[in-house]
C-alpha cells in the first residue's frame, strides 16, 4: 500500500495547514450535512455520519460547527441544495484517479475538474469507467508513540503485534506499518467496532474515515510521473467542492524516497 500511504502522509501534512485557514472544516462540514441527509442525525445508527464526525474532531472542527451542519442535513437549512457526485478518470501514466464531491452547482464544478484533469496530463473519463476498481473501506492513520493522559505520564510506543491483535480483534481486515505510524484498514460495517477499541485504548488517530480503496493497484514506473500524479490528486484535493480523492497508483519505496529528496 506503497502509493496509500505516501498520498495519506501528504494529506495529513496539507490537513494540518488547511484547518487553519478554514477550508478543511469547510469541507468536512458538507460531508457531516450530506451524511445525515442520507442516513440519519443519529452517528450511532449512521457509519458515514460517525466517520465523518470522527474525521471533523481529528483536526478539531468546533462541537457547535458539527451539531449545525447535523442540523442542517436533517432539515434546518438549504441542504437539498448540495449534490454528491464521483468524477472518475486516468492520471499521469494510466493510473485510475477518482474524486468525491459535493457542490451546489454542477454545472460549475465539472468543468474545473475536467481542467484540472487536463492541466495534469490526466483526463476525465465517464461515469463507471474507472468506479468497478475501487471499493468502500473504512481507513484509520494511528501514531506510533501515543503522549500521555497526564503531564507526568510517560509516552506509549505501539507495535505493530499489539495494533494487529487490537485491530483485527475488532473486526479490522490489515494493519500496515509505515515509517511514522500504523493504517488499518476494515469493511465499513467494521468501522465503528475499529473505532471504539482504537478510543477504548486510549489511541486517537490521527486520520479515520471511510473511504474509496482500489481493488487492484497501477505501479508508477518513475519519480516523474509519481510526481504528476500526486500533483493532479492535491490540486483535486484543493478544490472546495471535492472531499475525497482516491487513486489505485503504487509508488514504491524507492520512488518515494526520490520524491522526498526533490
Amino acid at each position: 500500500m506503497a502509493g496509500h500511504s505516501h498520498w495519506a502522509g501528504i494529506k495529513h501534512k496539507k490537513a494540518l495547514v488547511d484547518a487553519k485557514r478554514g477550508k478543511l472544516w469547510s469541507k468536512l462540514a458538507k460531508a457531516i450535512i450530506i451524511a445525515a441527509k442520507l442516513g440519519g442525525p443519529d452517528p450511532d445508527n449512521n457509519i458515514r455520519l460517525r466517520a465523518a464526525i470522527d474525521e471533523a474532531k481529528a483536526v478539531s472542527l468546533p462541537k457547535d460547527n458539527i451539531l449545525r451542519a447535523i442540523k442542517r442535513g436533517s432539515g434546518e437549512g438549504d441542504a437539498d441544495q448540495l449534490d454528491e457526485l464521483v468524477y472518475e478518470g486516468y492520471g499521469p501514466g494510466g493510473v485510475a484517479v477518482l474524486a468525491e464531491a459535493v457542490t451546489d452547482n454542477r454545472n460549475r464544478t465539472a468543468p474545473e475538474i475536467k481542467k484540472i484533469f487536463e492541466v495534469c496530463g490526466g483526463k476525465l473519463g465517464t461515469a463507471g469507467c474507472v468506479a468497478w476498481n475501487f471499493e468502500k473501506k473504512g481507513f484509520f492513520v494511528i501514531p506510533k508513540f501515543i503522549p500521555p493522559a497526564e503531564k507526568k505520564g510517560t509516552v506509549r510506543q505501539l507495535t505493530e503485534d499489539a495494533v494487529m491483535e487490537l485491530a483485527i480483534e475488532a473486526g479490522a481486515e490489515d494493519v500496515t506499518e509505515t515509517q511514522d505510524g500504523f493504517e488499518i484498514t476494515c469493511q465499513p460495517e467494521s468501522y465503528e467496532s475499529v473505532s471504539n477499541a482504537l478510543q477504548k485504548a486510549g489511541i486517537e488517530p490521527e486520520e479515520s474515515q471511510l473511504s474509496l480503496m482500489p481493488k487492484d493497484k497501477a505501479a508508477v514506473q518513475d519519480a516523474d510521473t509519481a510526481a504528476k500524479v500526486l500533483k493532479l490528486m492535491e490540486l483535486l484535493d484543493d478544490h472546495d467542492d471535492i472531499q475525497k480523492v482516491s487513486s489505485n497508483a503504487d509508488i514504491s519505496d524507492e520512488i518515494a524516497a526520490q520524491l522526498a529528496a526533490q
